[in-house]
């Protein structure tokens, strides 16, 4: 009786294991998806000031939005370029101290996520690190912007 739900079990895995690939072949086809994203500069609209940029280094998958920061809150470029960001997105993610260890000490987008200006760098998460599920998403985005 063992030796039937060790098979059984195998089977199950191998089945599950065949359709997970079957899935992950699938979505290969519809939107080439790069293995190692440097981050996406995703525009939604020339409107807001600037791009959605979604950060891959040190960690995969952390947003900024200009949509939000310029175009809700309706803060202008100056805030941050060039005293805080170099104009060219995705530039600070070269820089070794890119981390949240320097947020936490009021660089980058600890300048203002300091918890007066804006909340800390070091609560919700959540709200700018979107991983790399969301990663992928902003890249499908763009990968669909680009086909048509």
């Amino acid at each position: 009786m063992r030796k039937v739900k060790v098979l059984a079990g195998t089977m199950i895995l191998l089945l599950g294991f065949t359709g997970i690939a079957f899935v992950s072949e699938k979505n290969k086809e519809e939107v080439a998806i790069p293995e190692e994203p440097q981050g996406v500069v995703y525009y939604e609209s020339e409107d807001f000031g600037g791009p959605e940029i979604v950060y891959a280094k040190p960690v995969r998958g952390v947003l900024f939005s200009h949509k939000y920061h310029v175009g809700e809150l309706g803060l202008p470029c100056e805030s941050c370029h060039n005293s805080i960001f170099e104009m060219q997105a995705l530039k600070s993610q070269e820089n070794p101290d890119f981390n949240m260890e320097a947020l936490y000490k009021g660089k980058y987008c600890g300048a203002c996520h300091n918890g007066e200006s804006a909340f800390a760098s070091n609560t919700k998460c959540a709200t700018c690190h979107i991983g790399v599920k969301g990663l992928r998403e902003y890249m499908k985005k763009l990968a669909e912007k680009e086909k048509k």
